[in-house]
């Protein structure tokens, strides 16, 4: 043992940190592909958004644009659907299909989609969770407190749910958002393949987000396991 952090232990979170790193570049390198092919219908994706809005009685959602690149978000607190630079007024492939998954997410919390409410009820226990999970973990494992260091566990727990949640709540909005655009005409069924495969790129981001809170979990008790020899 090196001691937390530094223990060989860590050599577990490798697989999770690769598939990291190869979704990152996926979805960045697949929404570039797809971001220079404009859709023949030469609509926008705020438009399309909108449209789509409409036809489930949300018209008057607010659409905002905000900036940065794919920080685009359905925020259920005020319900507005936000757009990025790179999505907003954009009529490619990848910025319709980026903006159709968004509104899917709207459509969950106006049919209050049973894994869309539990994910958004839990945040604010994961916040705390997580913020406090690491710290009592270290400090039990310092001082020999078993008791802390089981806590520290059962908290970091409330992240892998979290993540295993999200993971159903993000391929039910791509698939809202494909099956969407299909029966719109919105996107033809070559433009379609495209916007799925971008949409399939964004969704490895998540798995490999809950692949490595997977692998922590599994760190710790290794590390809780190996105090008590």
């Amino acid at each position: 043992m090196l001691g937390y952090g530094l223990d060989s232990s860590i050599l577990i979170l490798i697989p999770a940190l690769l598939l990291s790193m190869w979704a990152q570049h996926k979805v960045s390198s697949t929404f570039s592909e797809y971001s220079r092919i404009a859709a023949r219908s030469n609509v926008t994706a705020d438009s399309v958004a909108r449209m789509l809005l409409t036809l489930y009685g949300m018209g008057n959602m607010p659409i905002n644009h905000v900036s940065g690149n794919l920080t685009d978000h359905y925020n259920p607190q005020n319900k507005t659907l936000n757009l990025s630079d790179s999505v907003y007024n954009s009529n490619s492939i990848a910025s319709i299909g980026v903006a159709a998954h968004e509104v899917g997410h709207a459509i969950q919390h106006n049919e209050a989609y049973t894994p869309l409410i539990f994910r958004n009820s839990i945040v604010p226990v994961v916040n705390l969770a997580s913020s406090a999970s690491m710290p009592l973990f270290m400090i039990g494992l310092i001082a020999g407190m078993m008791s802390l260091v089981n806590i520290g566990i059962i908290l970091f727990s409330a992240t892998l749910v979290f993540h295993l949640v999200t993971l159903p709540v993000e391929i039910d909005a791509s698939s809202r958002a494909l099956r969407l655009l299909e029966q719109t005409r919105t996107l033809n069924n070559q433009e379609l393949a495209g916007a799925k495969k971008v949409l399939t790129a964004a969704a490895w981001t998540y798995i490999a987000a809950a692949l490595m809170s997977l692998l922590q979990l599994v760190r710790l008790i290794m590390l809780r396991n190996s105090r008590r020899r």
